[in-house]
């Protein structure tokens, strides 16, 4: 399972921005500001009709200067706009209120959109000291919004009329009423619920103190994300001793020679904590010391008492979440998040996580025997350590199954994987993928194409950052710059998406080579971009992947069901020096190791997601002892020595500066439901255009325009089983 996310400037960030935003780009919200008119008359390009190809972002033209003025006038139009909305003197309907606050917001979207995407994929000291200056800006905005009883008495009359129109989850109406279809009846719930949980139903006292909360929250968690970066790039593992690189391949220490000449230290070896540097080391370096070194410098990201230090920071975000919640009447934050998600309350979730745990532990110890036994042969006087496992597990795979990943590499070239996924797309839905060279970029290591329908119809443009640079945090997401919107109307917007991810670069002359996992991982992104791209929805709020938490996760996840299966392969695994298709006996290698290491993959993610529900689920605040907390709650749970969770709490971005707190089990969530909808492709045919549709109409087209449950059900015919995962794994 690909362990990404998808970035909420819009909720696989994911790195997903603040709260405050997720409101404003979706386009309801606005407070008040002062700027200058004269601001207006420059040449911020923000301020204009992009005079690009399908309004993409003139990047060649936008300055750092450009950003703070159009920021100040985004929040000044929204203020008027919301103002317009608030003291209209006509009786409020769903039109002047409901769809009016849908529709505004347009320019602090544009400058937002541009920016914070920038933050994460291309940052730099300005952006990160603007950051910081605009968040309480922006957050006291969002709240002005929330909290304006005008505003919020205009909502909840059109809300209370709904029983008197007889809007029903099928959008049927009366004659005598007005007729609200099924996407506005869901905007009106929304738009609703989202101003009570914005604080529109608190006393003043309330309202005072949630905007001191929301205020600190969105500085820590900014906070959180920098000091993660920081540390993530200070730490360097420096070579100069040719020795130390036994058992590396040769492309992997080309890699680590190339990255010290960047560094400035040539004639040596850099390894870094990013995953394209890291990982293989610890599954190809014979020097113990070494893999030890690299990998206990990434579990400690966060933890070093000094500047980048996160034990406070979380601290504070998780006290300060638990008072906002406990403000609503809940008990905890993880009954606030998911009182919105399909898993509707913590029980439910712990249920599913306990179950899988219990399913996925024994086989985790099995696979610590499997690789002692390899090293009791070896000689080795040592029990498994955390930073032998992927070392051993590569011996393991290797001896059962006769594979090893630095032979797959070479039929997974980059570009021939991301030409795979756009021909998926096209078998599955028809659509096509044309390289566009006229679209400005914000970095020359990105690349830019059209999306269009099989008859040439324009859909969007798709943005592709696929290297790790300083610039850039971890991981992989997918991000809106625009998004779709007004189906079927003449002004409607077309979106505008992308992927960004850290996978291996090219070296020499070489190109980039990927593992299983990032080919996984491509194709995991290309589903979150894909649910935005088949968006048909009128609203922006609830268009693309506006969807619960625990829902967004299954259009990326299904898609890398697809990557290694025969006939996939035969379509984009192509060696990059003779373009052979793989051999079938590879082919049958892969097959056969498909559930290999589940028991650690399952585990080591399990443990995550159940710490994550631990810190969410804190009914008092508290000083909390970091270190102790994470222990002993992970010895309580049985986790074995072996494995670390996938993400400790001090670099545990997803749920401290991201938008995945109580929400990080939704990946094993939506597992259920992929796995359960790709059994309808193995039922139909892989490439079955029929069950394609089925999929595209009921779940990529609507956004979040229904709930999810009843989406799935209508693509499916029954709700998911369990069981197709369990199987999948190798659990049952």
């Amino acid at each position: 399972m690909a362990d990404n996310h998808l970035n909420i400037t819009n909720t696989k960030t994911n790195n997903v921005k603040k709260t405050f935003l997720y409101v404003l780009i979706a386009g309801i919200g606005f407070t008040a500001c002062k700027q200058n008119k004269s601001e207006q008359k420059t040449d911020n390009p923000f301020f204009a009709t992009y005079n690009t190809p399908y309004q993409t972002p003139p990047f060649d033209l936008i300055k750092f200067k450009h950003y703070e003025p159009a920021f100040m006038a985004g929040m000044k139009e929204g203020r008027e706009e919301i103002d317009a909305i608030a003291n209209n003197t006509e009786t409020p309907t769903f039109e002047n209120t409901i769809e009016a606050l849908d529709k505004s917001g347009k320019l602090l979207s544009k400058v937002s959109n541009v920016f914070f995407n920038l933050t994460g994929s291309d940052t730099n000291d300005s952006l990160q000291v603007l950051s910081k200056k605009m968040a309480p800006e922006l957050t006291k905005y969002e709240s002005d919004i929330k909290l304006n009883e005008k505003l919020f008495k205009r909502i909840k009359t059109v809300y209370d009329q709904k029983d008197k129109l007889k809007l029903d989850a099928e959008g049927n109406t009366s004659k005598e009423s007005v007729k609200l279809s099924v996407e506005e009846n869901t905007l009106l719930e929304k738009t609703y619920k989202s101003f009570v949980r914005g604080g529109a139903d608190l006393n003043k006292e309330q309202k005072a103190k949630l905007r001191k909360i929301d205020e600190k929250l969105a500085l820590l968690t900014l906070k959180f994300g920098e000091n993660l970066l920081a540390d993530n790039n200070a730490f360097e593992m420096v070579i100069d001793n040719e020795k130390d690189l036994a058992g590396l391949p040769e492309s992997v220490k080309a890699a680590a020679a190339e990255t010290a000449n960047e560094k400035g230290k040539e004639g040596k070896w850099v390894f870094t904590l990013n995953k394209p540097s890291m990982i293989p080391f610890l599954q190809y370096a014979s020097n113990r010391e070494l893999r030890k070194k690299i990998y206990m410098g990434y579990v400690s990201r966060g933890n070093h008492n000094d500047k980048n230090d996160n034990k406070k920071v979380l601290t504070e975000i998780t006290n300060l979440r638990l008072e906002r919640a406990q403000l609503f009447g809940f008990k905890n934050h993880a009954e606030y998040i998911l009182d919105t998600n399909m898993a509707k309350n913590p029980e439910n979730v712990m249920s599913l996580l306990n179950k899988l745990w219990d399913a996925a532990l024994p086989n985790a110890k099995k696979e610590v025997k499997e690789m002692q036994k390899i090293i009791d042969q070896e000689g080795g006087k040592f029990k498994l350590a955390s930073y032998d496992w992927w070392y051993y597990a590569e011996k393991v795979k290797k001896a059962k199954y006769d594979l090893d990943e630095s032979e797959l590499r070479p039929y997974f070239e980059l570009n021939n994987v991301r030409a795979g996924a756009f021909t998926l797309a096209n078998k599955l839905y028809g659509i096509k993928f044309v390289e566009r060279h006229d679209i400005s970029k914000y970095n020359k290591d990105v690349q830019t194409w059209e999306v269009q329908e099989a008859d040439g119809t324009h859909i969007g443009i798709f943005y592709l950052d696929y290297f790790p640079r300083a610039s850039k945090r971890g991981g992989a997401w997918m991000n809106s710059f625009r998004k779709e919107s007004g189906f079927g109307e003449k002004d409607a917007v077309t979106p505008i998406i992308c992927n960004v991810c850290n996978f291996t670069k090219p070296v020499g002359d070489k190109p980039a080579l990927l593992s299983v996992d990032e080919v996984e991982t491509l194709f995991h992104e290309f589903g979150h971009a894909l649910h935005g791209f088949l968006s048909r929805c009128k609203y922006n709020t609830l268009s693309g992947t506006a969807v619960s938490r625990d829902f967004v996760e299954f259009p990326s996840q299904v898609m890398e069901n697809w990557c290694m299966e025969p006939e996939m392969l035969a379509l984009y695994a192509k060696h990059y020096k003779t373009d052979k298709t793989i051999p079938l006996e590879l082919v049958k290698k892969i097959q056969n190791a498909g559930k290999f290491n589940q028991g650690f993959a399952t585990v080591e993610y399990l443990a995550a997601s159940l710490l994550d529900m631990k810190y969410q689920t804190l009914t008092k605040t508290q000083d909390i002892d970091v270190e102790k907390f994470e222990s002993d709650y992970l010895n309580s749970i049985g986790l074995i020595p072996e494995i670390y969770p996938r993400y400790r709490s001090t670099y545990f971005a997803h749920i401290f500066s991201g938008g995945y707190s109580a929400g990080y089990y939704a990946y094993i969530w939506a597992a259920v439901l992929d796995s359960d909808a790709f059994q309808a492709f193995k039922e139909t045919g892989l490439f079955n255009k029929e069950t394609a549709k089925a999929l595209r109409d009921n779940v990529l087209a609507k956004g979040g325009s229904d709930e999810p449950m009843k989406l799935y059900k209508q693509f499916r015919g029954a709700e998911p089983s369990i069981d197709a995962l369990l199987i999948k794994r190798g659990l049952k």
